[in-house]
């Protein structure tokens, strides 16, 4: 299971506002996903630590044969709905990254979107060398806010950690910063890096839906729901002194690092 409690209950409990306000990856990423041989059309693709299916709805769009799998039923049954809102069809399953219970070599592909760093990595990796056919490719997204002096994302930190100073995910991420998440395993365990790609995306919000998307983040889903409300109070304040009453400018980096077997 996830090493982190967090993933399995506070994430789970926020499902409906991650489906509702919390932007998925740009389209980009899958163009350059494909150029990397992962998400081509027909491929067998399995989405580990799926939450609300945004990389598994969008593999899926682009003609994947896509398995979702998390281990929380309510992200489970989010993703659900917005898929057969959109009209794709993936398959959910409600299981760990770590023992998906799927068939040995039965994916061209997988992915883990902003959720690596909280599996159990060393049974993860093995999990994912069992599942992947011989020449099958493991690909690790991340879709970050970048918190740059003077933007929404930097106000926005600047508060989390003075209403939670126990948060520790803040600050701007380098790719060896990304790197450094799971090199040490991957050496281990025979998988190479074989491409990979980062850039910065000008992601757009609604204030609302900027308060709601933080109000599913790590920092604040630990708080307790009066902390919350507090936070939420004031960050709304600050948005509007700060930045109107607008729709919200808010840069995000994307960085994915594609593997394969040695």
């Amino acid at each position: 299971m996830s090493k982190n409690p967090i993933e399995g209950t506070k994430f789970g409990s926020a499902a409906k506002e991650y489906a509702e306000h919390r932007k998925g990856f740009p389209d980009s990423t899958f163009n350059e996903l494909q150029k990397l041989d992962v998400g081509k059309p027909d491929q067998t693709l399995l989405d580990l630590g799926c939450g609300t299916g945004t990389l598994a709805r969008g593999f899926a769009q682009r003609g994947c044969k896509v398995t979702g799998a998390d281990i929380d039923h309510r992200m489970l049954e989010e993703a659900s709905k917005l898929a057969t809102k959109e009209g794709v069809e993936v398959t959910w399953l409600e299981a760990s990254a770590e023992n998906t219970g799927l068939p040995d070599s039965a994916f061209d592909a997988i992915t883990a979107g902003q959720c690596w760093h909280w599996f159990d990595q060393v049974p993860t990796i093995t999990e994912c060398a069992r599942l992947l056919k011989p020449d099958g490719k493991l690909a690790l997204c991340w879709f970050d806010w970048l918190p740059l002096p003077g933007t929404v994302p930097f106000v926005t930190e600047e508060l989390i950690e003075s209403h939670n100073p126990d948060w520790a995910l803040g600050g701007v991420r380098t790719r060896g910063d990304y790197y450094d998440l799971f090199k040490s395993t991957f050496t281990q365990y025979s998988m190479k890096i074989v491409g990979g790609f980062d850039f910065v995306d000008d992601t757009t919000y609604s204030r609302i839906s900027w308060r709601k998307r933080i109000q599913a983040s790590a920092g604040i889903v630990a708080l307790s729901p009066e902390k919350a409300l507090a936070f939420d109070q004031e960050l709304d304040q600050i948005l509007v002194k700060e930045f109107g009453t607008g729709d919200l400018k808010t840069p995000h980096s994307v960085v994915s690092f594609v593997l394969a077997k040695n």
